[in-house]
């Protein structure tokens, strides 16, 4: 073979290789064709109350904030994420397990939004968390059903209140997050009547993911809305003992015949899932095999 001939061959060689690196390499296509595209959803530990940290592309978002005396844990996972900015921070209602680590959120970073159903309320967490959004110069502001927000390539859409009533509970914000092929529902701390409204809504529930509504009790997640959602997944933010016996034994019955995998905070500390766009991966913190099917038990006599 000539030189010429020779260096001709090799030229080829080195383009095919170049594309094949380009093509196959690790830059596999991102639910919007990026190269660096991820998704994490890390439901917290704080017991019984609720607290989810959303990561998307260097984007996040906060839904709630545990109890005031899991402000530290707040701040704290903040700063192990490296997160040094909400775009979006929200308080899906007034209730103090929901909203009281949020203020430490707001004092530890700045926010873009953030949300809340009512601008007023009469507790010291609430007013906490209205100076704080103050100091970063924002009001607390009730998103519509139907509204979206991009965080990263997700998408967040609300799904409620339709109305806010005197029933803080169901009045919740709830949102649907979606990521590639994979979705996440928050319930936040509704029960059966907001689930009835959002269902005659006529909106997309079907979700990879639930975060079970009201801590797992027996007033929520009902089987219509359950049906609906068709979760994979099921992730129920609790504490036991608490004073309400959450998670109910009706609410795992039927996430049971509905043969979705449960994960609780409780036994299994903080709930971290995964999404690459079209499969989800789970990593509890703690006891992996623990026994999700066994009910909360009261830790003394109280009406909820």
């Amino acid at each position: 073979m000539s030189s010429s001939r020779k260096a001709f061959v090799f030229a080829a060689l080195l383009m095919l290789t170049a594309l094949v690196f380009v093509s196959c390499g690790k830059n596999a296509p991102s639910p919007e064709g990026g190269s660096s595209s991820y998704f994490e959803a890390h439901f917290l530990d704080v017991g019984e109350g609720d607290a989810a940290l959303i990561l998307c592309d260097g984007h996040a978002m906060l839904i709630d904030g545990g109890e005031p005396k899991y402000s530290d844990l707040i701040y704290a996972y903040l700063e192990a994420h490296s997160v040094e900015r909400l775009d979006l921070a929200v308080a899906t209602h007034p209730h103090v397990d929901h909203i009281g680590g949020l203020a430490a959120a707001l004092r530890a970073v700045p926010a873009g939004e953030v949300w809340c159903p009512v601008s007023s309320y009469p507790s010291k967490a609430f007013a906490s968390l209205v100076q704080y959004a103050g100091m970063r110069g924002l009001r607390l502001r009730r998103p519509s059903p139907g509204e979206t927000f991009r965080l990263g390539s997700a998408e967040v859409r609300v799904l409620a209140p339709h109305a806010v009533t005197d029933d803080a509970n169901n009045s919740s914000i709830v949102l649907r997050i979606v990521y590639g092929n994979t979705s996440f529902l928050f319930a936040a701390d509704m029960e059966r009547e907001e689930e009835r409204s959002i269902l005659d809504s006529g909106a997309e529930l079907a979700s990879t993911v639930l975060k079970v509504g009201h801590h797992g009790s027996g007033n929520a997640t009902s089987y219509p809305f359950l049906r609906e959602v068709s979760p994979t997944i099921a992730v129920i933010s609790v504490g036991t003992p608490n004073p309400y016996s959450h998670p109910h034994e009706s609410v795992l019955s039927r996430l049971r015949d509905a043969e979705t995998s449960v994960y609780r905070t409780d036994l299994q500390g903080h709930i971290i899932i995964v999404s690459d766009g079209e499969r989800v991966s789970v990593t509890p913190t703690r006891n992996e095999n623990a026994d999700v099917m066994e009910p909360g038990f009261t830790a003394e006599p109280k009406h909820h």
